[in-house]
C-alpha cells in the first residue's frame, strides 16, 4: 500500500472522458486469459452464497444526521494501528485492519454510531501476513519503497480463490461496513489483460456482498476496466486517493507539496468519478498547515472527506 507514482510518465495514458455508470455488469473482461475466465465463472457464486447472508443490517447503521455530526472528524485512517477502537472515538469512519480485532470490538465500536471498513490488499503481499509463505512463489517483482512487500500475480486463480473464498468471508464476519482495497495499483506495473481480468474478479466479489468498496488510488486499473467495456458502480462504490495534495520524499524522509501535474492528473481523476456517483476520500500525508487548510477547503467545497496523517505508516 501507501504508494506514490510519478504521472509525468502516465499523464496521456487511459484517461477516461465518461465511465458510464449503471449498466448491467459485463461478466469478464475483454482478453481473459482462461484460468481467470474460470475463476469468474466460479467465485461470483461463491461469494454470493457465503457472504451476501452475513450481511445483515446493524444498530449501528441507523444513525441520525445528529449523531454523525457529533463525531469531531467524519474520516481516518489508521492502518498500522492495533490499539483499542476507542481511541479513535473522535472519527465517524475508520479505516482499520479488521483481521486483528474480534467481531465483539468491531460490533462494540459501530454500536456507537461508528462506520468500519477494513483494510484489504489484492495487489500485493506483506511477509508479516500469517499467510505469505502460502503465495510467495506467485511474486512479479519488488515493491518500490516498501521492503517488506512484493507484487502478486493476481491472474492466479490460486489468489483469487483465497481472496474471495477466505479473505472476504473472514472480514464479513467481523461486522465491517465495507472494504479499503489496496495495490490495484500492480496493473500499472504489469500492464497485461490477465492482470486486470484478475483483479476485476476479485473487485466484483467485493462489490456483490454489498458493503462499501473503496478503491485506495488504483487509477490505471479503474480507467482501464471502464475502457473495456465495464462501469465503475461494477465494482467500486468509492475511491480513496492520495498524495493529491502533498507527496511523499522518500529519499529525504519528509514530506513535500506535489508536483503541479500530479496535483492536476489526481484532481482530474476523483473529481471525473466524483460526478459519475463516487464517493470521494483524499489521504495526504503532511505536516504543513498552509497545505492542510487548503486540502480543508477543497473537500469542503467538493463535498469529499480527507484525512491527513503525519505517518506514512497510519498508526
Amino acid at each position: 500500500m501507501k504508494r506514490f507514482i510519478s504521472i509525468l510518465l502516465i499523464a496521456s495514458a487511459l484517461v477516461v472522458s465518461g465511465c458510464r455508470a449503471s449498466e448491467p455488469a459485463i461478466t469478464s473482461v475483454q482478453e481473459s486469459s482462461e484460468s481467470t475466465s474460470a475463476v469468474e465463472t466460479t467465485t461470483e457464486t461463491t461469494v454470493m452464497e457465503s457472504t451476501v447472508s452475513s450481511v445483515t443490517e446493524t444498530p449501528s447503521e441507523i444513525i441520525t444526521e445528529t449523531e454523525k455530526q457529533s463525531f469531531k472528524h467524519e474520516y481516518g485512517v489508521f492502518l498500522s494501528f492495533e490499539g483499542k477502537l476507542d481511541k479513535l472515538a473522535d472519527y465517524h469512519t475508520v479505516v482499520i485492519d479488521a483481521q486483528y480485532y474480534k467481531k465483539e470490538d468491531i460490533e462494540a465500536f459501530k454500536a456507537k454510531g461508528h462506520k468500519v471498513y477494513s483494510y484489504i490488499n489484492i495487489g500485493s503481499l506483506e511477509n508479516f501476513r500469517s499467510y505469505y509463505k502460502r503465495f510467495k512463489s506467485l511474486k512479479l517483482g519488488k515493491y518500490e519503497n516498501w521492503d517488506e512487500e512484493i507484487w502478486i500475480d493476481v491472474s492466479s486463480s490460486k489468489w483469487q480463490d483465497f481472496i474471495i473464498g477466505e479473505m472476504l468471508p473472514k472480514l464479513i464476519g467481523k461486522g465491517i461496513d465495507g472494504f479499503f482495497v489496496d495495490n490495484c495499483d500492480v496493473y500499472y506495473n504489469y500492464r497485461k489483460s490477465d492482470i486486470l481480468t484478475g483483479l476485476t474478479n476479485m473487485m466484483k466479489a467485493m462489490k456483490q456482498t454489498g458493503l462499501a468498496v473503496l478503491i485506495n488510488g488504483g487509477d490505471m486499473y479503474l480507467d482501464a476496466y471502464c475502457k473495456s467495456g465495464g462501469s465503475w458502480d461494477d465494482v467500486i462504490t468509492g475511491i480513496n486517493q492520495e498524495n493529491v495534495f502533498a507527496k511523499i520524499i522518500w529519499d529525504k524522509n519528509k514530506f513535500g507539496k506535489a508536483d503541479p501535474a500530479d496535483h492536476k492528473y489526481f484532481m482530474s481523476y476523483v473529481e471525473r468519478y466524483a460526478k459519475l456517483g463516487a464517493d470521494i476520500y483524499l489521504l495526504e500525508y503532511t505536516k504543513d498547515k498552509k497545505l492542510i487548510a487548503e486540502i480543508d477547503e477543497y473537500c469542503k467545497s467538493k463535498g469529499f472527506n480527507y484525512y491527513v496523517s503525519d505517518s506514512v505508516e497510519l498508526d
